[in-house]
């Protein structure tokens, strides 16, 4: 057995990798994702890059299932359990108004409705003394009329259950004897950390996408299995790391970012290999673009996570890559409002329908559809020639939704595809921006590091943005993600809320708290990955006495003197804010431990380079290309990207075009072939 496959199922396409350890060959393959039995997509990706699941050592899935359920709110029909007095914490969320000027503001609903949120009389100090013991008596009778109502799965988070768990654990424990059948999630068993708002959310989130991620993750067991893989199943968590089924099933929102976070781990791997430490990875897909940073070599974790929107949506307390998502993609509908305004996305016509030019019934004009009116986009090299775009269709899609409502319809076409392509960029670069600008650091600084079907198109246009000198596009953009999670090894996060004064003793029990954390993740990943070599890394939370907000300062070991530590901080604060104050007190908030394990999976150098063509036609076509700023429609040389040699060079116009994906170098920019077949594209030469 010496096959690994990777699985990433996005909102328009399902992708696969599948590395072969013993021929050091790969097979790439994309299929329609299959909304109805996201199953199916996988099953299909699987036949279509031939990969005999017989062979396989092991598999790693990333889905989107997780949050797709939480935003479209169709998970499961779900009870909450929480200590008398707080039965309204989900609707009371924070307080704040985030725009006091809408009188129309209003939150998202909360996940779980008032008639089936129940109290239970105990209470847990915030110092963690306990004042109330639950009575079993009332868990039970709680159960029963649990029961009554028909719930398929329970929350349980208690206010200041972070400092004890044992009344979560009773009621979980009795609860789980009463409701066979019935989804059980403890808030204390997803995260240990303060703030009863956020740990709520996430219980309750958790309890919502439970029965179904459990349903989905067996089914696609069962499928696998019939098609005769009997090894690991990994899944793609959104902390950077693959985790086992068993912890899958306990808590699902750790996948809530399952699918980008591939692409993130990717990028940091050719960072690594390329000697590019500062990445602003972006990947953009059908349905959205995502974005994140990688600095010195390693992606930033975030939370709380934000479901939906920090204005309306709801948080998640947990380790997720700091990923900033759009709803710009191929797929993003371009479309005119009332006041003759146009838009692009975050509407998507996704895989089903897909874009005009699909012929599958769309009749709203997208992204994609104006690159190929633009000539950017080939319409017979569309996933290797296996989907041909319709070009007619599309031109009548954007004349009639778009140019005609704007009052443009006797202007070119290419005039409003333009204008449809430049609000996508626009968007798109306000992503990045959130991730660099708003977090203190200079886009300038990094090389921007595209992937995605849909991405490469667009490299050069939101580097010129963003002023951004440097663009890299690795092999294989399209199934990137899913290269990504080949790359990946198992993680574990564990994060403790331990409010402490800045001295000595404080440091002390610093110290013995990192060491439980780091025990509890190297148990865990022991038992997920045979022999497993954990490595683990440290990092504190920290702020100035007073402030709301921390900060999260990396460790090299054990926390030593107090001195050095400060000096850490008031470095990661003045690098964030501009500014540190060396007198002003501080405190600990909190630790935070991330256990890793190695699994099976290729070298960067083992995966197939381009330019080793078995194909000896390597002459460019040519395809008229429209670049307004350039003066129109320009002839443009259209290479197919296996047959580019390593060190090939060409100064733009040209197009790069491979199996999912398209990649245009702008007039005057400079395009070159690197060692492991990434194509560097330099602005303006």
């Amino acid at each position: 057995m010496s096959l690994i496959i990777a699985v990433d199922t996005g909102g328009t396409f399902t992708d696969i990798a599948a590395f072969d350890l013993d021929a050091g060959t790969v097979a790439y393959a994309k299929a329609l994702t299959t909304y109805r039995d996201l199953v199916d997509g996988v099953m299909s990706c699987v036949d279509e890059a031939g990969a005999d699941l017989n062979r396989a050592l092991l598999a790693k899935h990333g889905t989107t299932l997780v949050i797709n359920t939480l935003l479209q709110r169709s998970g499961a029909r779900a009870a909450l359990v929480t200590t008398k007095g707080f039965r309204d914490t989900l609707e009371l969320a924070r307080g704040n108004r985030v725009n006091p000027f809408r009188i129309d503001y209003r939150r998202d609903p909360a996940l779980i409705p008032r008639p089936l949120r129940f109290e239970i009389d105990q209470r847990i100090q915030g110092n963690g003394e306990v004042t109330k013991e639950p009575d079993p008596a009332e868990i039970t009778a709680l159960g029963d009329t649990l029961a009554e109502l028909g719930v398929e799965a329970v929350a349980i988070s208690l206010i200041n259950g972070y400092l004890d768990d044992s009344h979560e654990a009773l009621i979980a424990g009795i609860l789980r004897e009463r409701l066979p059948g019935v989804y059980i999630t403890a808030g204390t068993e997803l995260t240990r950390e303060w703030y009863e708002y956020e740990r709520c959310c996430t219980a309750a989130a958790n309890a919502v996408v439970g029965p179904r991620m459990s349903d989905y993750t067996k089914r696609l067991q069962t499928r696998l299995a019939d098609a005769g893989f009997g090894k690991t199943l990994y899944m793609m968590g959104s902390n950077g790391g693959v985790l086992s089924i068993e912890r899958t099933l306990k808590e699902p929102i750790s996948l809530i970012e399952s699918g980008p976070v591939g692409g993130c781990i990717g990028a940091g791997a050719y960072g690594a290999a390329l000697g590019l430490p500062n990445l602003i990875a972006f990947d953009m897909g059908g349905t959205t673009a995502k974005c994140a940073l990688v600095r010195d070599g390693a992606f930033e974790l975030h939370s709380p996570y934000f479901v939906g929107s920090y204005e309306t949506g709801f948080p998640i307390r947990g380790s997720v890559v700091d990923i900033v998502e759009v709803g710009a993609g191929g797929g993003s509908i371009a479309w005119v409002d009332d006041a003759g305004r146009l838009h692009v996305g975050p509407k998507s016509a996704g895989s089903d329908p897909g874009p005009v030019a699909f012929g599958r019934g769309g009749t709203e004009p997208t992204v994609t559809d104006a690159n190929l009116v633009l000539g950017r986009i080939g319409s017979d090299v569309f996933l290797g020639g296996g989907l041909l775009l319709d070009i007619d269709a599309a031109r009548d899609a954007i004349r009639d939704k778009t140019s005609a409502p704007l009052g443009l319809g006797d202007r070119p076409i290419e005039d409003t595809s333009e204008g449809i392509l430049a609000l996508a960029t626009v968007s798109m670069t306000n992503a990045i921006r959130q991730v660099t600008v708003e977090r203190g650091h200079d886009p300038r600084d990094f090389t921007l590091f595209v992937f995605g079907g849909s991405g490469p198109i667009y490299g050069a246009a939101l580097a010129r943005e963003l002023n951004v000198s440097a663009v890299v596009i690795p092999p294989e953009p399209g199934n990137f993600s899913a290269i990504g999670m080949l790359l990946a090894d198992a993680r574990i996060d564990v994060a403790r809320t331990m409010i402490l004064p800045f001295e000595a003793d404080s440091l002390a029990r610093v110290n013995t708290a990192f060491e439980e954390a780091e025990r509890h993740g190297t148990e865990t990943l022991s038992r997920e990955v045979e022999g497993a070599d954990v490595l683990l890394t440290r990092s504190i939370e920290m702020r100035y006495r007073g402030q709301k907000h921390t900060f999260t300062v990396p460790l090299a070991g054990p926390v030593g003197e107090a001195d050095v530590l400060r000096t850490a901080f008031e470095k990661y604060y003045s690098t964030r804010f501009g500014h540190s104050d060396s007198v002003a007190p501080i405190e600990i908030v909190g630790i935070h431990v991330s256990a890793y394990a190695r699994t099976e999976k290729p070298d960067l150098s083992q995966l197939p380079r381009h330019g080793e063509p078995a194909d000896t036609d390597t002459q460019p076509a040519n395809r008229l290309v429209y670049f307004g700023a350039a003066g129109g429609w320009i002839d443009t040389p259209v290479h197919r990207r296996s047959t580019l040699p390593l060190a090939f060079e060409a100064v733009g116009p040209l197009v790069i075009e491979e199996y999912g994906a398209t990649t245009l170098v702008g007039p005057g920019d400079h395009c070159r072939i690197g060692d492991l077949g990434e194509i560097h594209i330099s602005i303006g030469g």
